[in-house]
């Protein structure tokens, strides 16, 4: 019953608004504007005002690792910015595989939580591997943060999702239609989970040169891939034309993401121009980057506040000089350091 006497039928999907907006207004009022963040369950529309949310209680095996999926897939494409989920189910007790698989996932998502009902998700309760498993995804993703963070930025400004079914990104792929075993982390990141105790994965990639982000191979588009992965891999693979901020950060997810930031950029074709922005944890703009490929050369030009920075060219190893900064090369490509903290750099290739 309403104390104003509201149909209860018609306050059915409004009272999940209401309820978040209550505990949203409490927390801003206590902590200040733009400090306030609600994990919830329930939502109808308007609710993404209210972030973040996750899918709810998922059952402890890949059918529902599956529905998870699909869920999240389905509620970012409906205006919710940020989503994610109970990393080796809510309900019943995973196993140690199913557990690895879905740490993953559950670490290249928006957010993530370890969380259950039978048993606390902590890793030493499955196996030793799964704490190595845990620890590698999670210096994974705090690593990728400065990219992550942007991604969340863009969604609280400009409303699109972190976690992006494929059709959003390539609309006009007739492929990417009904994708649902796999999804774009921003516009930049392709991740397909592994749904199987075989380590076995199907999933589709657009056309392009792709990188896989762990290992450096690099994959052509326009098909469909059949992988086996072990517990520490799974498909991520890098878009082309991509500039890819990653932390020097590992251990913890918020931190300076600006200093010393490393801009990876991977398959920059000729004539493209692409760009990045580096975002403190406060939203504030920390660095610009540009860098477009014409003819022979790279051309870059930055504004930033002044904390060092570098930027890798990915597979690429035929520099011949570099103006406004220095070089060196290693097993992923060509590193460059700036001569000052902004400008302009310019690159040569043989």
């Amino acid at each position: 019953m309403y104390d104003d006497g509201s149909d209860p039928v018609k306050m059915h999907n409004y009272y999940s608004y209401l309820y978040n907006k209550v505990v949203f207004d409490l927390l801003e009022k206590k902590f200040g504007k733009d400090q306030a963040v609600v994990f919830a369950r329930s939502a109808t529309v308007g609710s993404q005002k209210f972030p973040v949310h996750w899918g709810g209680d998922c059952q402890a095996n890949y059918e529902s690792m599956g529905e998870s999926l699909r869920g999240g897939l389905s509620l970012c494409l409906s205006g919710f910015g940020f989503w994610s989920h109970d990393i080796g189910g809510f309900e019943d007790n995973a196993s140690p595989d199913l557990y690895k698989r879905w740490v993953a996932f559950g670490l290249l998502s928006s957010h993530s939580r370890l969380h259950g009902n039978s048993s606390y998700r902590v890793p030493w309760l499955f196996d030793e591997e799964a704490v190595d498993v845990l620890r590698f995804f999670t210096k994974l993703k705090c690593s990728l943060m400065p990219y992550i963070f942007a991604k969340a930025y863009e969604a609280s400004a400009e409303g699109i999702p972190v976690m992006r079914a494929m059709i959003l990104e390539f609309p006009d792929d007739p492929a990417c239609t009904y994708l649902d075993r796999q999804y774009m982390l921003g516009e930049a990141l392709l991740v397909a989970p592994v749904f199987n105790s075989d380590g076995l994965v199907s999933y589709y990639l657009p056309k392009g040169q792709w990188t896989n982000y762990l290992t450096g191979e690099k994959v052509v588009g326009g098909c469909w891939r059949q992988e086996k992965h072990d517990y520490m891999s799974i498909p991520l693979m890098v878009r082309p034309n991509t500039v890819l901020a990653v932390g020097k950060v590992d251990n913890k997810p918020d931190y300076d993401y600006a200093d010393s930031v490393n801009l990876q950029v991977f398959e920059l074709e000729e004539g493209r121009q692409v760009s990045t922005t580096v975002y403190n944890t406060e939203g504030q703009s920390e660095l610009e980057m540009t860098i477009e490929h014409s003819g022979n050369k790279f051309i870059i030009e930055t504004n930033c506040t002044g904390k060092p920075w570098n930027l890798l060219l990915r597979g690429v190893f035929t520099v011949k000089k570099v103006i406004g900064g220095s070089y060196t090369t290693n097993q992923m490509g060509t590193l460059l350091t700036p001569d000052t903290d902004q400008g302009k750099l310019e690159v040569e290739l043989n």
